[in-house]
């Protein structure tokens, strides 16, 4: 088992850019070697740096290009501004010209829409995912109560729990805990981990016992995040203040 690059960086600007700047050599050194790339991008506030700072990079091919969501709330209309869809398309997909972008539908039967999105995901293998960790660990929407590292699907409905709810509140996406929705789509944790690299970015004072567990406690689905230190090419990005747990 290979553990994962711990970087730390001053600040979120530092940070973003920095990991802009790895995860655009990774997309150049691949497109200098096959056709295309596939990528998985998450949603969220702790992401907009790094996105930023990736859409400003020169000399990548983005038409070679395609992109995936991670996950996306259940119950909101397609155009609803929480959606996660919407987000990254202001944060990235429409901002660069993609040669796909596959956005999750979660309209109708929703394991129906979990398996349509896996399979357009098991099309070809998936070479880059940018995620984050969230206040509880999670990865996606892989919550404690529902993580399974040995999950058989590659997308599935799952329950949301109280504190994965509460910091979608925190994070400023939603006005009060009964705004959120109570279930949603996500990439099950192998799903995850089944990609070339990872480039997980995760600033913010509130995440510290997060990233504590999931870099120096056990490998658990108590802290789904601990599973990034199972994968062969995982490089993690902190500021201060995400990192202040740490010994």
């Amino acid at each position: 088992m290979t553990e994962p690059i711990v970087r730390v960086f001053p600040d979120r600007a530092s940070l973003g850019h920095a990991a802009a700047s790895d995860i655009a050599a990774e997309i150049r050194e691949r497109l200098g070697l096959q056709d295309a790339v596939r990528m998985i991008f998450a949603a969220a506030p702790s992401q907009q740096e790094t996105l930023d700072a990736l859409t400003a990079e020169a000399g990548i091919d983005w038409e070679r290009v395609t992109a995936f969501q991670m996950d996306d709330y259940l119950g909101l209309a397609d155009e609803a501004p929480q959606r996660f869809g919407q987000w990254l398309r202001a944060a990235i997909f429409d901002r660069l010209p993609f040669k796909d972008v596959h956005l999750m539908r979660t309209d109708g039967d929703a394991e129906l829409r979990a398996a349509e999105y896996a399979a357009l995901l098991d099309e070809a293998p998936i070479d880059i995912c940018c995620l984050g960790i969230g206040v509880n660990g999670h990865i996606a929407f892989n919550d404690p109560p529902v993580a399974d590292f040995a999950d058989p699907l590659a997308v599935k409905v799952v329950e949301l729990d109280s504190t994965c709810r509460q910091q979608q509140v925190d994070d400023g996406c939603f006005p009060t805990f009964d705004d959120v929705p109570t279930s949603a789509l996500t990439l099950t944790v192998p799903r995850l981990l089944d990609v070339g690299r990872m480039f997980c970015m995760v600033p913010g004072l509130a995440k510290a016992p997060a990233v504590r567990d999931a870099l120096q406690g056990p490998i658990a689905e108590s802290c789904p995040a601990s599973a990034l230190r199972t994968h062969h090419g995982c490089t993690v990005y902190l500021d201060q203040d995400s990192a202040h747990d740490l010994d």
